[in-house]
């Protein structure tokens, strides 16, 4: 089902673990299968990303591509970080089985969540607490369309 490279990431994680003085946080996660990921940046004055760690609670598949992704950013800047795509990850692991490429998509997610979150703590943006009803970490909703949201992005996977 997995190539080496999926195994490999699976087995020996990289990245692994939180940073205590993060200055972006991102968490997403899939409620359909309970994948949940965690990214936290540490960044430098110039927008590099000097230190990326990752916790993720699910699948190999999930914990692959969330050690992956933070393999791929670091060293790079905010900007370069974001053009990293779920595509990209799967890419970089050689592939993955076409019913756990939502995990890249989710991977991409937490990473943009994280940069995110790290833009509204440099402008001192008010931090709103999480939505109640999704798992995904957003700021509020006035509707909440957190699965539909999910569908529409999953079927970009596989575009």
């Amino acid at each position: 089902m997995y190539n080496e490279k999926v195994i490999d990431y699976f087995m020996n994680p990289r990245n692994v673990g939180g940073i205590p003085d993060a200055n972006g946080v991102g968490e997403v996660g899939n409620p359909r299968c309970g994948d949940v990921m965690k990214i936290y940046l540490d960044v430098d004055e110039n927008e590099v990303i000097r230190d990326v760690k990752f916790e993720t609670f699910g699948c190999a598949a999930a914990i692959a591509t969330s050690s992956m992704a933070t393999e791929m950013v670091k060293g790079m800047t905010i900007d370069e970080a974001l053009k990293i795509t779920n595509k990209d990850v799967a890419g970089e692991l050689g592939g993955l089985p076409p019913e756990k490429l939502h995990c890249s998509l989710l991977a991409e997610e937490a990473l943009r969540a994280a940069v995110g979150n790290y833009r509204e703590r440099k402008n001192n943006l008010s931090i709103s607490p999480p939505c109640s009803i999704c798992c995904s970490g957003c700021t509020g909703h006035e509707e909440h369309e957190e699965e539909e949201a999910f569908v529409a992005e999953t079927s970009r996977v596989a575009d």
